[in-house]
């Protein structure tokens, strides 16, 4: 019997990559998600959430590896995290890949870091994953409804640039890193260049053939916003840091991980943003 591999956040953008790349990869997975009949696709599901724990064991009964993905923007990542680790340990799963994320392991205060922490010291095998910011961001997540709607990115990025990836690349090296048995290991995963909010625009006008403009904001202006579209609190203190890391230059390193583990070069910001044009129309 081919033992699933149980993916948390399967709904999700990354989520959803991450359950293609594995099942086109011939890997069996489940997908854990708050409602099991809204699943975006046909593999099996079951219902997971975090704050019920009755669901935890259930999904990851038979499992014999885990794919585990935060909420976003959570600060309360690792007391809702470490039920799942637990569990996983005990029901025998054999291998964990944590989706953290890229510089998380600067400051062990990080939220994602403590989590890191709680999964290498479960006894499991283990694998980290540090993604940078999501080139998909633009295109369906929460940048994607202003350039559609106005033609406007507005951050508080400063000129900082940022080593921007593609959710199939972290997807690519998730397959690899099960599939091979890569354990004990922690990759930094970005694309193959840094481009400043300014740039990523500038490319997004060019190939949807509109004008698209980023406003830089200040950290409060973005706050403001933040608040006003109802974002919790908790939240936005956890936005403000991940923008005064961008910024500061942080989120600008390049690394060479996705081809050393996939075999190819990740994709560039210019290839997302043809493959997504539809999404700004």
């Amino acid at each position: 019997m081919n033992q699933p591999i149980l993916i948390t956040g399967a709904s999700g953008v990354l989520g959803r990559a991450l359950v293609n790349a594995l099942v086109s990869g011939g890997l069996a997975v489940r997908q854990a998600v708050r409602n099991p009949e809204k699943a975006p696709s046909g593999e099996t599901s079951v219902r997971f959430d975090y704050h019920v724990s009755s669901t935890i064991a259930p999904a990851l009964s038979g499992a014999r590896g885990l794919l585990l993905i935060s909420p976003s923007l959570e600060p309360d990542a690792p007391a809702l995290l470490r039920p799942v680790v637990e569990c996983a340990k005990a029901s025998g799963v054999q291998h964990i890949v944590f989706i953290s994320a890229f510089g998380a392991n600067f400051n062990e205060q990080a939220p994602l870091r403590v989590v890191e922490h709680i999964v290498m010291d479960s006894g499991v095998p283990y694998t980290i994953l540090r993604p940078n910011f999501f080139m998909e961001n633009f295109s369906e997540g929460f940048l994607a409804g202003g350039i559609k709607g106005t033609g406007g990115i507005h951050l508080a990025a400063g000129d900082g640039k940022t080593s921007f990836i593609s959710v199939r690349d972290i997807a690519a090296v998730a397959l690899a890193v099960f599939r091979d048995s890569l354990t004990g290991k922690e990759l930094d995963l970005t694309g193959p260049e840094a481009l400043d909010h300014l740039e990523a625009a500038k490319i997004v006008s060019e190939v949807s053939d509109r004008a698209v403009a980023y406003h830089a904001l200040t950290e409060e202006q973005m706050v403001d916003g933040a608040r006003g579209l109802g974002m919790p609190e908790s939240a936005i203190g956890y936005l403000t840091v991940l923008y005064s890391v961008v910024r500061a230059g942080y989120a600008a390193p390049v690394t060479p991980v996705v081809e050393q583990v996939v075999g190819r070069k990740p994709i560039t910001f210019r290839a997302f943003a043809q493959a997504n044009v539809a999404a700004w129309k």
